[in-house]
């Protein structure tokens, strides 16, 4: 079940954490994975890794808040491989602070990263998955998406909901075309770049007491997620905002 073999899937902020965890779990199951992201040097060493699995892998470097960044990636995914099964929106980042201290700047930069991205990519990708029948398109929102916190974050927590509203929307416009787009909103994972604020005796205070199953998540739990709405067994699955949260958005 849920073999991608011949598969091609598409994966941006795909040169470290969550991205490159999801590219290792596609290539296991025969995906041919195209890593995407704007350091492409780690991109290149992740392929290398990926290629000893037996797949064919690529590499493309991607900027996702630049249009023609986007379309020379999609281009050169269609000169090697002619078609893209499955595209995962996973690249973001934020610049956030006090509500009345964020600067317009910050701002922007937040919404162009997080929100206007996910609609360039799926504007681009889906035009190629509309005309094949067929594509998995999967957003990588976060429960912040879901719900509110007051983690001074404002900026980040509407993108996020941004990108789930426009997931259902996008759901139901590209669903007589044989497209599926469903949004992972995840907890807390860690990675490299989060590991020393997570195990800390304070944040796992923290984690005691807001998440059900009281910790994080670990390497890994977030891909069976990714792999449920990218299979073809899923094709009666659209729209959907799956929380992988331990329980967080359960209890809000």
């Amino acid at each position: 079940m849920f073999n991608f073999k011949g598969q091609v899937v598409a994966i941006t902020g795909a040169s470290s954490g969550l991205g490159a965890q999801m590219a290792k779990a596609f290539a296991e199951r025969g995906a041919n994975v195209v890593l995407m992201a704007r350091r492409l040097e780690r991109l290149q060493a992740l392929a290398e890794e990926l290629k000893a699995k037996g797949t064919d892998p690529l590499a493309v470097a991607l900027d996702v808040t630049k249009d023609d960044s986007i379309q020379n990636s999609l281009d050169a995914i269609m000169k090697k491989y002619g078609k893209v099964d499955v595209l995962i929106n996973n690249a973001g980042g934020a610049k956030d602070g006090p509500l009345w201290e964020m600067t317009n700047e910050a701002w922007d930069f937040t919404i162009n990263l997080d929100l206007t991205s996910v609609f360039k990519m799926t504007r681009a990708y889906c035009r190629v998955m509309k005309d094949a029948g067929y594509g998995r398109i999967i957003n990588i929102a976060s429960m912040y998406g879901l719900l509110g916190t007051n983690q001074s974050n404002t900026g980040y927590h509407a993108s996020k909901a941004g990108v789930v509203n426009f997931t259902r929307a996008a759901a139901a416009e590209l669903a007589p075309y044989g497209v599926t787009v469903n949004v992972i909103c995840p907890g807390y994972f860690e990675t490299e770049l989060t590991t020393d604020t997570l195990n800390t005796n304070e944040f796992q205070q923290y984690m005691d007491g807001v998440v059900p199953l009281k910790r994080y998540g670990k390497e890994g739990e977030l891909n069976s997620g990714a792999i449920f709405l990218a299979a073809k067994e899923s094709s009666y699955v659209t729209g959907v905002a799956l929380p992988i949260d331990g329980g967080w958005s359960a209890i809000k």
